[in-house]
């Protein structure tokens, strides 16, 4: 009987703390997204931090208020967020598509950020963010998007509410005294037509009527799509990233934005470890190409300095940028040599460049045209302005117009 009792205190101690109130049911999932996300014990923004978890993080819904959810973690603490700070499934998987897609596009070069900044979930300046690139932080830029300056809409993580059954209509109440008889509706006069016709205006004041206003454009972003060094993917603004090539190349950009480089030979000048370069560069900001100029730099070591050894202007040039050995003629043989390929516009149609070069001498060895675009719609299209209605005379205007034509 002693050997017994061991267990059944035990038993006694689990029986005891299972005595607790009960956990709120689950009324949804949702998923963390930022980096860290802090979970309080109120809605308050004062109130303690009770638990934080990683971005990505599953947390069960048990109880909403306004737009603040209360959510349990895997662990079982419970605590407040806003419902802004969390993911829905689809929008999880939307952004494990995201990243799988960046893993195989090629690179068309690394940058980094001289402050803090968010990597969006989708490109739109008020998606959530899921991480922050430090100073000085490298990564892979791998695609470009132009997306209008929307509100956005985040979706719901909630299921939708279960609609309330339409309750069933009263019987009539055969007691009441029944209404009297609505009275015969009022005839219109008989000059209702002319006294419904709107007065012309002057000929001066109805070009000023006549001309609708323009519809203001909507302003869009330039996005550009990093591939992190945990393999995840996102948006960040392109005005807020700097190409990380040296500044011994950089210099020769002419204000214009490097959009994609690459480092294509290794140069030995005394012992001194130099590169050729290619590169792309664009002149403006919101057009629908990555860039309108490329240029290929060799390192002289009789003067030890860089020199063009190619370039190409006024393009409509696309992503991706790829450096790879190409096969050309030589004579009657064909050679290996190094290279490079890019997608140009001409008069409407695409087509992928490919050259090959010998230090100095560079050479258009391919010419294919691309029938569909190579890379896929990351981000929706930029719809049309509305067209606004066309004005009409307002009562002030008519009156005006009456009134001078009595004058006269």
């Amino acid at each position: 009987m002693v050997r017994f009792f061991p267990l059944l205190a035990a038993l006694f101690l689990l029986t005891g703390c299972s005595t607790g109130p009960p956990r709120a049911p689950e009324i949804g999932e949702a998923y963390a997204g930022p980096a860290v996300l802090k979970l309080r014990r109120e809605i308050d923004l004062r109130s303690p931090e009770v638990v934080a978890v990683a971005h990505g993080d599953r947390l069960a819904i048990v109880g909403r208020r306004r737009r603040f959810v209360k959510v349990r973690t895997a662990s079982g603490v419970e605590g407040w967020t806003d419902m802004r700070q969390l993911l829905s499934a689809p929008q999880m998987d939307q952004l494990n598509q995201l990243a799988e897609t960046a893993r195989q596009l090629p690179s068309q070069g690394a940058a980094t950020v001289y402050e803090a900044l968010n990597v969006h979930t989708e490109a739109n300046r008020q998606a959530p963010s899921f991480y922050r690139i430090k100073e000085g932080e490298a990564v892979d830029v791998v695609a470009h998007q132009l997306d209008p300056r929307l509100p956005f809409a985040p979706k719901s993580i909630l299921p939708p509410p279960t609609p309330r059954p339409k309750p069933s209509p009263k019987p009539a109440d055969q007691s009441r005294v029944p209404r009297p008889p609505a009275p015969p509706p009022l005839k219109p006069p008989a000059d209702w037509q002319e006294l419904s016709k709107t007065a012309p205006l002057p000929d001066d004041e109805k070009e000023e009527a006549d001309e609708p206003e323009p519809a203001k454009p909507i302003p869009v972003d330039d996005w550009i799509l990093v591939r992190l060094k945990n393999g995840r993917a996102g948006w960040v603004l392109a005005g807020s990233l700097k190409m990380d090539i040296t500044d011994e190349v950089a210099q020769y950009s002419e204000g214009h934005r490097i959009t994609s480089y690459f480092a294509t030979a290794d140069v030995n000048d005394g012992g001194q470890i130099k590169h050729n370069w290619l590169w792309t560069t664009v002149g403006g900001d919101h057009l629908p190409y990555e860039f309108d100029s490329f240029r290929y730099f060799i390192w002289n070591v009789r003067h030890h300095r860089y020199e063009t050894a190619h370039v190409e202007s006024n393009l409509k040039g696309f992503y991706p940028v790829q450096v790879h050995p190409v096969q050309a003629a030589a004579g009657n043989k064909t050679a290996t040599y190094p290279g490079f390929s890019l997608i140009v516009e001409e008069n409407g149609v695409r087509y992928r460049k490919t050259y090959a070069y010998q230090i100095y001498l560079v050479h258009l060895v391919a010419k294919e045209k691309i029938e569909t675009p190579p890379m896929p719609a990351l981000a929706p299209a930029i719809p049309p302005p509305p067209a606004k209605p066309q004005s009409t005379p307002g009562f002030f205007a008519r009156l005006k117009a009456l009134f001078s034509r009595k004058s006269r």
